[in-house]
């Protein structure tokens, strides 16, 4: 459960955060999910997705927006995925590791869409919108297996996305997620990032911090 990181000085009136607590008219009929996924490399069309997480989002009764049960896969790489060393560094992901216990790409987006569309009817929405820090990254791998595996019925908008670096460079004065968190004031361990999950989930945080934040009429 998210810790939420706001100064009461800066916190909206009750009326007005319940004016727009509604999911759908909220965000214009999009359901915000924020996705992290960790790659081989930097290509969506030749380097392969070896790990994903989702964070969906709801509002509480107070208005106030705020993380749901994390959902993430360890992936197989695709046959013939090109792997990166430098990539493979950064993230520490073994891709061979036989502890992984990762699942071919195809179930693990099957599985995370089936979650994304169960939440569209719960929450009334027409498509999900992905969150993500350099948001257009994890589209840009999510749309390559789609086309990989001939997946149909993609809950995500195919180009609209919100990106929580340009809303930090607004917001927070910061591009960098580190640097972000830091200047909202939520903790961050530097030895955890690069794992989908964490950053999924510390990015969760900052799009909440944002959107809690945001008083518009």
């Amino acid at each position: 459960m998210l810790r939420l990181l706001y100064s009461e000085e800066h916190d909206l009136p009750l009326k007005q955060k319940l004016k727009h607590a509604n999911m759908a008219s909220r965000f214009r009929g999009f359901l915000p999910v924020v996705v992290d996924v960790e790659t081989s490399g930097l290509n969506p069309e030749t380097d392969a997705l070896l790990e994903i997480a989702i964070v969906p989002l709801a509002f509480n009764k107070e208005g106030m927006l705020f993380p749901l049960e994390t959902e993430a896969y360890h992936v197989e790489p695709f046959q013939g995925a090109r792997f990166d060393p430098k990539s493979l560094e950064l993230t520490g992901i073994d891709p061979t590791h036989p502890f992984r216990y990762a699942i071919p790409e195809q179930q693990a987006l099957h599985n995370i869409f089936l979650r994304v569309r169960d939440m569209l009817t719960e929450f009334g929405c027409q498509r999900a919108v992905l969150v993500g820090h350099n948001a257009w990254f994890d589209l840009a791998f999510i749309q390559a297996v789609v086309k990989r595996c001939h997946l149909r019925s993609v809950p995500f908008h195919s180009f609209t996305s919100l990106d929580t670096a340009t809303l930090s460079a607004v917001a927070l004065g910061e591009t960098v997620l580190a640097r972000a968190l830091r200047a909202a004031r939520i903790p961050f361990d530097i030895d955890q990032a690069h794992s989908a999950i964490y950053d999924a989930e510390k990015t969760a945080e900052l799009f909440c911090f944002i959107v809690n934040q945001w008083n518009y009429p």
